[in-house]
């Protein structure tokens, strides 16, 4: 594999664990609920409504650089350049030299002279 397609592979896998990350710090919808009858969802980290906006921006972000690697690495895969001599194995048949025709065993011998046993 390039060096380029190395650098897509390891971008795209740091990307999905980001965006694992991210889903599990999030707050689901039944967070909110506590939060109305005196949960402690204000005294977080981005405050009550600051960390719902930036971490759904932010996995929206890596969603859409994940959906485009990933489509940067179907083009690679599907692009690669055919080596010489490469290829599948109908196109080896296909440029293989014309095969001689042989004749049977029987026509290709030679029939020994009577009385030598000495090898020709």
């Amino acid at each position: 594999m390039s060096f380029w397609t190395n650098v897509l592979i390891v971008t795209h896998v740091l990307v999905a664990l980001a965006i694992i990350g991210l889903v599990l710090l999030q707050h689901g919808k039944g967070a909110d609920m506590g939060s109305g009858f005196g949960g402690g969802a204000s005294g977080s980290l981005f405050g009550a409504t600051g960390s719902a906006n930036f971490l759904s921006r932010a996995t929206a972000i890596l969603a859409t650089l994940f959906f485009l690697l990933s489509l940067a690495l179907a083009y690679v895969a599907t692009k690669k350049p055919v080596e010489p001599g490469g290829g599948g194995v109908i196109d080896a048949l296909k440029n293989r030299p014309a095969a001689q025709e042989k004749k049977p065993a029987a026509e290709e011998t030679k029939p020994k002279p009577a009385g030598k046993d000495v090898p020709q």
